[in-house]
């Protein structure tokens, strides 16, 4: 019984540090679902033929694109390599253009590292 008693400041910071850590760790899957329902849905409204409602959401997710992790934009690289060829320029499809410019982020992220 002394034991809690006396450290019951350490016992609250302890199990609010834990929380705030859960939290975080939730906070960040909930981003990275939402960047991945984002990018589904842009894929989806662009191959039925939805340019107004696609073109909206290809804004959106350049928007974001600088704050992603390189994990994510690999994700992203890769999904939109299946559906364009690298190859040929395509400048009027979007999934072509979000494709180049995730492409050169990552490039751009790569010479920075050390």
């Amino acid at each position: 019984m002394r034991f809690p008693r006396r450290n019951r400041f350490w016992l609250i910071f302890l199990a609010l540090l834990m929380f705030c850590s859960a939290m975080t760790v939730c906070q960040f899957m909930a981003n990275q679902r939402k960047h991945v329902e984002s990018r589904e849905r842009f894929i989806e409204r662009y191959t039925q033929g939805y340019r107004e409602e696609a073109a909206r959401l290809y804004e959106e997710l350049l928007r974001n694109l600088e704050l992603l992790p390189e994990k994510t934009l690999r994700d992203d690289s890769r999904r939109t390599l299946t559906l364009v060829n690298p190859t040929n320029r395509q400048s009027e499809n979007l999934i072509w253009r979000y494709h180049e410019t995730v492409r050169k982020e990552l490039e751009k992220r790569s010479e920075r590292a050390p």
